[in-house]
């Protein structure tokens, strides 16, 4: 029987700054897509088994034990194996894309003999499509449609086709080094030149520490705050600027689920987030970039604008089901694109507008036409909002039920036209700031008198309801009232008592949340990073660095995230790894370290 994918938790991430491989502990390169990160994956082993697609690469004998890590500030990943006959290194990396996409692994002896072997099965069209083989003067050609994979093999070694997959057979001994690796390109181009591998590996090296070098953070756990800058560049798309949410699509919210989603796009409640973390880090090419992305992705009329977009800026994301996989532990359906794209969700307003006061806030001026669009963008996001605050709307979380009053899409439309107010009033710029003040004390007016409970004094998750919900630790990050308002004190150890769950937050309860999906869901990792950030606001510091060490212990062996965290099981739930958490992660070190900015604020 072909294996199963590894535990979530098991993962580590390579890329390129435009697509991202996963990689388990035992060496196997179970997701790939190609040429970029929304594309077609090319490795599709994480959702179904090895039959849909791998590269595995590791010793043949038995296997004592496994060690890997990232070299220190950079995106190159080493597994050490240590095996009954020695020990070997495994190096993985992906050179920074000039050109089409290339992936190295580079075995390397480091006591005794080992034996090793690597199967490289590609399978194109997310798992189903098995290519044809043919030889090449620079190695072998796995082809079908509309995609060539060229493999190279070690110089001394023969690689065999053979069942839809190539194997290479060897051995290395204390000193030894071999080197493997994938070059993808169109037919109708010209076949690639291979890389050197070690003047590759060297540059690269060279190129990740420089980036990660200038990150500004020097607090308590810098270590863990540069692996999350890290992670985010890696997620990120070069060529437009865009920020992905994840690099996976599907992995389960609850195990043998359907909660299950594609998050391989760019949301853009991100946007504000993603930009303070950028800006405060010193990233302003990034933060530059990323702003760009969305003004030109929400272009034209914000009753047309989306919560999300692809990493291009297109709007077409139709949702569909791969029925080929299995699913991630049998956790169906897979599914490809996403539905929620045409939701009605009020709270993005807010978030573009406050992105675009956060670019000014921090110095960011856009050159050319880019500065008055953004202006332009924010008054009319402003107008909008000023016609529809009063909808309910699917919410934060993408609910698939009834549309509700949401307090927290209602204190961000409070923000959606605060920040036009702040921009005026701090920049200088052209608008009626009385009419907008006088919109944004009506909002702030309705959400008192309808979204606090009169017995408990604190924020609900919708108007009349008396559930909670974890994006109302979001209400005193953005300013909707000073920390010290009872309101917001009773409201954070509310959120605390009702959806704390082993140092863990929950977005909600699902038996109290008509959410359009059967089964729970695990702890929502950058919810519990709110909830550190909320505890430092008010003054409960060593509460919030309790809760923020055991959210540290939660990463992984090589410092990654996924979305959620299931604390019954001690596994990692969700998509991997997760763009979310590490900006929470980096957020909330910056609140402990009484540096920066609150997310939003």
């Amino acid at each position: 029987m072909a294996a199963m994918a590894s535990l979530i938790e098991d993962y580590a991430l390579i890329g390129d700054l435009q697509t991202n491989a996963l990689i388990s502990r035992d060496g196997a390169m179970d997701w790939l897509c190609l040429p970029r990160l929304d594309a077609d994956a090319t490795f599709a082993a994480l959702l179904g088994t090895e039959a849909n697609g791998h590269w595995t690469v590791r010793p043949t004998g038995e296997v004592l034990s496994v060690e890997r890590s990232y070299l220190p500030d950079t995106l190159v990943l080493e597994t050490t194996f240590t095996t009954s006959t020695g020990v070997m290194r495994l190096t993985d990396f992906m050179p920074i894309r000039q050109g089409g996409p290339v992936i190295i692994r580079i075995v390397e002896g480091i006591s005794g003999t080992v034996d090793v072997r690597s199967v490289m099965a590609p399978r194109f069209g997310f798992g189903q499509i098995k290519p044809f083989f043919d030889k090449s003067a620079a190695g072998v050609l796995a082809q079908a449609g509309p995609d060539i994979l060229l493999h190279v093999a070690p110089a001394d070694t023969e690689a065999l086709a053979d069942d839809g997959q190539i194997v290479t057979d060897f051995s290395v001994k204390a000193g030894d080094k071999r080197a493997l690796q994938i070059l993808w390109y169109r037919p109708w181009e010209n076949v690639p030149l291979p890389r050197d591998p070690y003047v590759t590996l060297r540059t690269t090296i060279e190129w990740w520490r420089n980036w990660a070098g200038a990150a500004k953070y020097r607090g308590p756990h810098r270590d863990e705050v540069v692996r999350s800058l890290i992670t985010l560049k890696a997620l990120s798309y070069v060529p437009t600027g865009a920020i992905a949410a994840a690099a996976t699509t599907s992995l389960p919210e609850t195990l043998g689920g359907e909660r299950n989603w594609d998050y391989r796009y760019t949301w853009l409640r991100d946007a504000s987030m993603t930009l303070a973390a950028l800006i405060e880090e010193g990233y302003h090419p990034e933060a530059y970039a990323f702003r760009d992305w969305v003004i030109r992705a929400v272009a034209g009329s914000p009753q047309d604008m989306q919560i999300m977009y692809t990493i291009t800026g297109k709007r077409w994301i139709p949702e569909v089901t791969l029925d080929w996989l299995d699913g991630y532990e049998g956790s169906r359906p897979v599914r490809v694109g996403n539905g929620a794209a045409g939701q009605f969700q009020l709270d993005v307003y807010g978030e573009l507008s406050d992105a675009a006061y956060l670019g000014r806030r921090y110095g960011m001026v856009s050159q050319g036409n880019m500065q008055g669009a953004a202006w332009r963008l924010q008054l009319a996001v402003a107008g909008f909002v000023e016609e529809q605050w009063k909808r309910p709307d699917e919410g934060i979380w993408e609910v698939r039920g009834d549309p509700q009053h949401f307090t927290y899409s209602k204190v961000m439309a409070w923000v959606a036209v605060d920040r036009v107010v702040r921009c005026i009033d701090e920049f200088g710029l052209a608008g009626d700031r009385a009419h907008w003040a006088a919109l944004a004390d009506e909002i702030k007016a309705d959400i008192l008198a309808n979204a606090v409970d009169p017995e408990r004094n604190c924020f609900t998750q919708y108007y009349g309801s008396t559930a909670m919900d974890a994006s109302l630790l979001m209400v005193p990050l953005v300013g909707f009232l000073p920390p010290d308002d009872p309101r917001i004190i009773n409201t954070i150890h509310e959120v605390a008592r009702d959806l704390g769950h082993d140092g863990l937050v929950l977005r909600y309860r699902t038996d109290e949340t008509h959410d359009g999906l059967a089964g729970e869901e695990g702890a929502f990792l950058i919810c519990s990073f709110w909830l550190v950030q909320c505890l430092a606001l008010i003054g409960e510091h060593d509460e919030a660095q309790r809760m923020f060490d055991h959210l540290l212990s939660l990463c992984n062996d090589v410092g990654l995230l996924a979305e959620e965290y299931d604390p019954v099981l001690g596994r990692m739930l969700g998509n991997m790894p997760q763009a979310f958490s590490h900006i929470g992660l980096i957020n909330a070190a910056h609140a402990l370290a009484g540096s920066g900015q609150s997310p939003l604020g």
